[in-house]
């Protein structure tokens, strides 16, 4: 666990640069996932409220159906595949679930991490931010397959991002669905929802596995 000095400078930190990652309020066990609407001229996010998730994966199976790929001039999705999901369900013991999606950080490691350089018209990298959802996009044809971005993400964030097998290009980077999350609309219990962005936390783009340990300690510590 970080110290209470160090939890208090990286919030302080979060909040000079405006904009919010992923990230947990210890007392309400919420995560958040953050983008621009245009319309509204407002900061939404993406709200896991973890003590109402019972890991049922109907995220993981909706995102992995709407992010199928589809022939081309067809509108008809091939088989589900779990692979094709942005948002994964992570269960751990003591019962905890974690559904880990892109935290869409502000600083984004994973596209200063990218080596490639930027376009001289456009200005971006082989991985940039969409500049609707704000969320990181992978430019194929400039990605050079080096997996920094992937590495990145491990070390300092979430780890969501991971690097197909073959082609090396990186994958599981949520996209908000270009701003009407499909996870959020099926989620059964409400552990999902679509918000106005708050205060940054201090626990901001952890790993499945820092989150179930926080998560853990609240439900299972003798009190």
């Amino acid at each position: 666990m970080e110290s209470g000095e160090g939890l208090q400078s990286r919030r302080d930190f979060l909040r000079k640069l405006g904009l919010g990652a992923g990230f947990l309020i210890a007392g309400g066990q919420f995560g958040f996932t953050w983008f621009f609407d245009e319309k509204e001229g407002k900061l939404k996010a993406i709200v896991v409220d973890f003590s109402k998730c019972t890991g049922c994966r109907t995220c993981e199976t909706v995102c992995a159906g709407f992010h199928a790929p589809r022939a081309a001039g067809s509108s008809v999705a091939a088989p589900v595949n779990p692979y094709q999901a942005r948002i994964r369900v992570h269960h751990f013991n003591p019962d905890a679930d974690v559904p880990q999606v892109c935290a869409h950080c502000a600083d984004a490691p994973c596209i200063e991490a990218c080596p490639v350089d930027p376009d001289p018209v456009t200005g971006r990298k082989a991985l940039y931010r969409d500049p609707v959802t704000g969320s990181p996009v992978n430019d194929t044809d400039a990605c050079i397959g080096c997996r920094s971005c992937a590495r990145a993400c491990k070390e300092l964030r979430t780890g969501t991002i991971r690097p197909n097998p073959v082609t090396r290009m990186p994958e599981g980077i949520c996209d908000l669905c270009g701003g009407e999350p499909r996870c959020v609309q099926v989620c059964p219990f409400g552990a999902l929802q679509l918000a106005d962005a708050g205060d940054a936390g201090h626990l901001a783009g952890l790993s499945p596995e820092k989150i179930a340990q926080v998560l853990m300690e609240t439900y299972y510590s003798p009190q």
